[in-house]
C-alpha cells in the first residue's frame, strides 16, 4: 500500500514513516521542507497522488486560541485534497479526554479537528493518545520557579511516542474505524509524583511541591486525562523508558 505522512518530521511522524517503511510500504513524507501546506493546500494534491491512506500527524504552531483556526483550515484542506485524489481512509492522532475539556484552547482546538474530520466523506479514523513520556520536562517546566517545580496531582496516564506510532501505524493499515480509539500507558500516576520520579531519575536540583492550582493541567478534573477502559496500553514503563535514556 501506499502512505502519505503529513508532519513526517515530526515526533510522531518520523517514527510512523520508519515503521511503514520496515513493514514494506511505499510511504511518501510529506512536511513544508517538501513543499507542502496543510493551512493553503500547497502540495498536497501532489503528495497524496496514488496513496491509499493519509495519516495526518501535522501540529499547530501555538497552543492558544489560534490552534482552533489552524486545526480547522488545515483538516478541511486535507479532506478536500484527499476526497479529489481518490484516498481512502485519512487517520489523525488527538487527545484522549480532548472533548472533555473545553477550558483548554488545545483541546477545543483538537475537538474541532476531530468533527472536521468525520463530517467529510473520505472513511476516517481517531486515534486519541495521553500525553508522551516525551513531554513530561516540557510539562514540568511551565511551573518551574528557580528550583521548585509546582505541580498539581492531577492524574495522568503518559505513553511513550514509540507506542503511539505503532498505534497510529496500526490504525492505518487497517480498516477505517469511522470513530475513535484511545490509547494511553500502563501506569497512571498524580502529576506531583511523575514530576519527583522524573526529577529523581535525572536530578537538576528542582524539587516538586505539590500545587492543585498550578499549571493548566490543574484546570482538568478527575479521570479525563486517563485513558478510558476500552483503551489500548502501550507496554512501555515509564521507569524502564527513563532508565534507556
Amino acid at each position: 500500500m501506499r502512505y502519505t505522512v503529513l508532519g513526517a518530521s515530526g515526533l510522531i511522524g518520523s517514527r510512523s514513516v520508519d515503521r511503514l517503511t520496515a513493514a514494506g510500504h511505499e510511504v511518501v513524507p510529506a512536511t513544508r521542507s517538501t513543499g507542502v501546506d496543510v493551512v493553503s493546500g500547497k502540495g498536497l494534491r501532489e503528495a497524496f497522488a496514488g496513496s491509499d491512506v493519509v495519516v495526518n500527524l501535522t501540529n499547530s504552531p501555538t497552543f492558544d486560541a489560534a490552534s482552533i483556526d489552524f486545526f480547522e483550515t488545515s483538516t478541511a484542506a486535507v479532506g478536500a485534497a484527499a476526497e479529489e485524489a481518490g484516498v481512502r481512509h485519512l487517520v489523525i492522532l488527538s487527545i484522549v479526554g480532548a472533548d472533555r475539556v473545553p477550558q483548554l484552547d488545545y483541546y477545543r482546538a483538537k475537538t474541532a479537528q476531530e468533527n472536521v474530520l468525520a463530517s467529510g466523506p473520505t472513511p476516517y479514523s481517531i486515534v486519541r493518545a495521553t500525553q508522551f513520556f516525551e513531554f513530561v520536562e516540557a510539562i514540568m517546566s511551565w511551573t518551574t520557579d528557580g528550583d521548585v517545580v509546582r505541580l498539581p496531582r492531577t492524574p495522568v496516564q503518559p505513553i511513550a511516542a514509540s507506542d503511539v506510532s505503532a498505534a497510529v501505524v496500526g490504525a492505518a493499515s487497517g480498516g477505517p474505524l469511522q470513530g475513535i480509539r484511545n490509547i494511553g500507558g500502563p501506569e497512571v500516576f498524580p502529576l506531583d509524583e511523575l514530576g519527583r520520579i522524573t526529577l529523581a531519575a535525572r536530578p537538576d536540583g528542582r524539587s516538586v511541591v505539590t500545587d492543585d492550582q498550578a499549571g493548566p493541567l490543574a484546570q482538568v478534573g478527575g479521570d479525563v486525562l486517563t485513558a478510558p477502559d476500552d483503551s489500548d496500553l502501550g507496554p512501555t514503563y515509564y521507569g524502564d523508558w527513563l532508565g534507556r535514556r
